[in-house]
């Protein structure tokens, strides 16, 4: 399984949300774009996913931007990365058995099936505010100290 640019993008712009947004404070598109390095309109078409999976709100306004609809520590990287990309399957026959004539019979099919639990498994037990807080300690450690 591979995390495409949208999966990736995604959850660094999910983590920018946490990090600086508040629960009653929405974040604006152009600040997570800059801060993250991403175009906005790529945030833009991200972010339409993430609100119609009920994992972000947006405001309109003068005020408005993007809100978390659940408080940060409820929200797992699992529930980021299917809404992105999709549920974790490694090949199509563990989800889809038409996709091959051997599925009753072949032994990799298991071996990519518990593969892909053990991942979905990793996934669900990260929060996503776990990732904002080691995100801010990354950050205050990458910055220099000035001694007066």
């Amino acid at each position: 399984m591979k995390i495409s640019t949208k999966g990736r993008y995604g959850l660094r712009a999910m983590i920018d949300l946490a990090t600086y947004g508040a629960s009653d404070t929405p974040v604006y598109l152009s600040d997570i774009a800059k801060r993250q390095g991403i175009s906005e309109k790529y945030l833009e078409h991200i972010f339409g996913l993430l609100h119609r999976s009920g994992l972000v709100k947006a405001l309109r306004g003068r005020k408005g931007g993007y809100l978390l609809t659940r408080l940060a520590d409820t929200i797992t990287l699992d529930e980021i990365i299917t809404v992105l990309e999709g549920p974790c399957s490694l090949v199509d026959c563990v989800t889809d058995a038409t996709a091959c004539p051997k599925i009753d019979i072949c032994v990799t099919r298991e071996i990519w099936s518990m593969l892909g639990s053990k991942i979905e498994e990793a996934l669900k037990g990260l929060t996503l505010a776990s990732l904002a807080e080691r995100q801010i300690q990354k950050t205050q450690q990458d910055m220099p100290m000035y001694h007066i």
